[in-house]
């Protein structure tokens, strides 16, 4: 029983109950499938102490990643297994009602010494797990715990991250929701999107698509609005210069991507220009943007090198290569959906059907 009570700190408590409340609006009988790691016991053990008073069923998958198929048996196993689940993971995935997925690493690298050829078969067992999710068809939140390891790749110490993790986290999300829908009404209202900045000037086209305000529901923490721009609108080019981009265990530098008829034509980067290239050839979606998000975040000011939050970042926006979201009227399909994060705040503005609405990350209407 000691257990319960590993972490004093209320803001955990009040975490759980914004995840399971807000995020998930739980309600009695569901089964509500949690992901993590042993790092985050103090939050898996609040959360289930919140789905208890919810008369809800907390489903445990607690590993070493928050992966659905670990690294470790991906190294070694056969080929043929790695691209499908389990079948008694596949019956949980068909059968969740709600799903947390909870970064909380060890070691933020757990993973990226996996052969190329093999992680893109996890990736693709791992899509069974997200398809319900990406569809909208259950409740879901994906968010992290604060560790040592997100605190290191932070720049920041444990007590650091941890107040902006609940900073931009335990928020008035109804007041930041109407905000953020202001400038989401603009952006359904025009058809063209230019995004100009340093070694950028990219356009996209929105016409007959409304985007989504993430106002503290599908992430945590939330604060964006996002699009799927049309999958062969995006011209011109952009430089991803002011800070590292991570995915799938890799760190990245100096993105630069030239987008012609929605798709990327030519791409470079600083640092791991060899992985960047695998992951643009992974499938015959991966060159082009299913995302567009703007991030509004007033509780997130510096990067964490982690997308969760980065994205996140006040006068910031992302595009997200590969997989679209259906629910906002995208149709690419892909393996991978990896949002690069592009800082606006010193130099750069958004217009829309030519006219600027966002300039220096400041908004102008």
């Amino acid at each position: 029983m000691a257990l319960l009570t590993l972490s004093t700190d209320p803001r955990v408590d009040a975490y759980a109950k914004l995840l399971v409340e807000r995020c998930l609006d739980v309600r009695p009988g569901m089964q509500v499938l949690i992901r993590t790691t042993p790092q985050a016991a103090p939050a898996v053990f609040a959360l289930e102490r919140e789905l208890a008073r919810k008369g809800a069923t907390p489903i445990l998958r607690i590993g070493f990643v928050t992966w659905p198929t670990n690294p470790a048996w991906a190294a070694e196993a056969p080929e043929e297994l790695l691209g499908e689940l389990a079948e008694i993971d596949r019956f949980a995935c068909d059968h969740m009602d709600a799903r947390i997925t909870m970064d909380a690493p060890e070691n933020t690298r757990d993973g990226s010494d996996l052969a190329p050829e093999r992680f893109q078969l996890v990736k693709k067992a791992e899509n069974y797990f997200y398809r319900r999710s990406m569809s909208s068809e259950i409740p879901w939140v994906s968010c992290a715990y604060p560790t040592e390891a997100l605190a290191q790749a932070a720049g920041m110490s444990l007590a650091q991250f941890e107040d902006v993790l609940y900073g931009a986290c335990l928020i008035d999300w109804d007041a930041e929701g109407e905000r953020m829908r202001r400038y989401a009404d603009a952006f359904d209202a025009a058809e063209q999107v230019r995004i100009v900045g340093a070694g950028t000037d990219l356009t996209l086209s929105l016409a007959g698509r409304r985007g989504e305000v993430d106002k503290g529901h599908t992430n945590m923490p939330g604060g964006e609005f996002f699009y799927s721009p049309l999958e062969d609108s995006a011209e011109g080019v952009i430089e991803y210069s002011e800070f590292p981009s991570s995915y799938q265990g890799h760190e990245f530098a100096g993105i630069r991507l030239e987008f012609h008829g929605g798709s990327v034509v030519e791409a470079s980067a600083t640092k791991n220009e060899s992985t960047l290239y695998d992951l643009l050839d992974r499938d015959e979606g991966s060159r082009r943007i299913g995302e567009l998000g703007i991030g509004c975040n007033p509780g997130l000011t510096r990067p964490m090198n982690h997308v969760l939050f980065d994205e996140k970042i006040d006068g910031s926006i992302h595009l997200a290569l590969g997989q679209s979201y259906e629910k906002v009227g995208g149709k690419n399909v892909s393996s991978i959906h990896w949002d690069i994060v592009k800082d606006l705040r010193n130099g750069g503005r958004i217009e829309l059907d030519g006219k600027t609405v966002q300039e220096n990350g400041r908004w102008l209407i």
